[in-house]
């Protein structure tokens, strides 16, 4: 079976080339084919995506793109929709994660971005989302208006399925023509969005291209990046990096790399009945792709003194990743990631073995956890369903803990008590971390989160300001002025 991946408008399918890529999981194969286009190619598509930008998607209202959207992603969350049934079917085999992992996580991702989640995005940063639409009244007087860039490049990650997905749809609320460069990892989901918004409104569909090609390597490349106004990427920070490089200084660069989370549970949350909750909770948010998002947790902070003492806390997740390791399997491993796991282990074995820590589960048990009485340093663990709990005597201490790797923090689930919740947050402000959640969701941003601190909307726009005494001046050459 082939499947052919990206939405090229205005390119005819026989004139451009494909590199086919094959996959197999779960006892399926598929053959992707990804367009491949020459620099000439490239650049026809960048000057046909900018100005169908300039000259369609400016002028749209900003609630005809917001109903689109919605359009296109219910007809996703319909499971007996034939673009929702291929992708049950085959991001399991692309992805290699579970297909009911697949299923239920997919729908849960896509109720992000129904119609008032959107307008919560587009309310969460413009105080005023009529500003993308037209000239409208500033509190300080005059006028302003927003504008997204004329050609937007995404360049995506493929370590989570359908990713793509929410930068793609920030481009389009703020008028944006958009290219995606899609994942070898995951390089369906976008592009079968933009052939639905392509069925819903043809001129948004042709507003926007979905492609895919070996970075650093192929020809169009360059063309991509010298044409971008604006550059959003995903992936390593040496990628990012790399990438930022190429790009020319006036080029508005705009990367998400490298991340880790953790969790924290206070004594309070600590009792017979709430910490199996609790430990079930924070195993959701631990397998859900694998810790493979840059808000997983990968280690988690229990606080002494409760009914529930920490390594009996860690029994219980131990339990909890057990049971859901048969409900769903973890995906294969590439080699690179079994290594990175077993030299995980065999720094957890070496640490049982000095007393240092324990290390519970069977060897070969597809899931592991570390649990450490002392030595409370924020590490990363081996991913892959795999997690270290620390013993503290106070919660208070983790902000000073996680300080040092301000660069790398995001997502810190917390289960405490109203009084210490907003105390706590505080100080893992203060530390760097940019979003607080409750254990099971870290896992699932809420609408209009702030991606790494910074706003998902705003980000992308340049402001246009009439001043007051402009507006004023003008007054001085009207018609009706003797």
């Amino acid at each position: 079976m082939t499947e052919f991946a990206g939405h090229l408008p205005g390119l005819p399918r026989e004139a451009i080339g494909w590199r086919h890529v094959a996959h197999a999981a779960w006892g399926r194969e598929v053959e992707i084919a990804l367009p491949q286009l020459d620099a000439g190619q490239a650049g026809a598509l960048c000057g046909h995506v900018r100005e169908q930008g300039r000259r369609v998607l400016r002028a749209m209202e900003t609630g005809r793109i917001v109903a689109a959207i919605d359009q296109a992603v219910a007809r996703l969350l319909d499971r007996s929709h034939p673009v929702r049934a291929k992708a049950d079917e085959l991001l399991p085999v692309v992805t290699g994660y579970g297909p009911e992992t697949v299923g239920l996580a997919l729908t849960s991702y896509l109720k992000s971005f129904r119609a008032p989640q959107l307008r919560r995005f587009l309310a969460e940063d413009f105080r005023d989302p009529g500003v993308l639409d037209g000239f409208r009244p500033a509190p300080k007087g005059g006028l302003v208006r927003a504008q997204g860039p004329e050609l937007l490049l995404h360049v995506w990650a493929g370590n989570v399925p359908a990713l793509s997905l929410w930068s793609l749809i920030c481009g389009l609320l703020v008028k944006a023509g958009t290219i995606g460069k899609v994942a070898s990892a995951e390089p369906l989901m976008a592009g079968w969005f933009a052939g639905l918004l392509a069925e819903i409104d043809p001129e948004l569909g042709a507003c926007l291209a979905i492609l895919g090609w070996k970075g650093g390597q192929d020809a169009c490349e360059p063309v991509f990046l010298r044409e971008a106004d604006t550059v959003m990427a995903y992936g390593t920070d040496a990628t990012l990096a790399a990438l930022r490089d190429r790009l020319p200084v006036s080029t508005r660069f705009l990367g998400h790399g490298h991340r880790i989370g953790f969790a924290m549970i206070a004594r309070e949350a600590l009792d017979s009945r709430k910490a199996p909750a609790l430990a079930r909770l924070a195993a959701q948010d631990i397998v859900r792709w694998e810790q493979q998002g840059c808000y997983s947790p990968q280690a988690i902070f229990v606080e002494r003194g409760g009914p529930v003492a920490p390594a009996v806390f860690a029994r219980h997740l131990a339990q909890e990743l057990a049971a859901l390791a048969y409900r769903h399997p973890r995906r294969a491993l590439a080699p690179a990631e079994a290594n990175a796991l077993a030299q995980w282990r065999g720094r957890q074995e070496i640490a049982a073995a000095a007393g240092e820590s324990e290390l519970l589960g069977p060897a070969a048990a597809p899931w592991g956890v570390s649990h450490a009485e002392a030595g409370a340093a924020l590490l990363p663990s081996g991913l892959n369903r795999t997690v270290r709990t620390v013993a503290l005597d106070d919660l208070a201490e983790v902000a000073g803990l996680v300080a040092p790797h301000r660069r790398f923090l995001q997502t810190a689930g917390l289960a405490a008590s109203p009084e210490r919740l907003l105390a706590l947050s505080e100080q893992l402000a203060a530390a760097g971390v940019t979003r607080i959640a409750a254990l099971g969701r870290m896992t699932a941003p809420e609408a209009g989160w702030h991606h790494d601190g910074r706003f998902s909307l705003l980000d992308l726009v340049s402001f246009c300001e009439i001043e007051q005494g402009a507006e004023t001046a003008a007054e001085g050459f009207a018609a009706y002025v003797d």
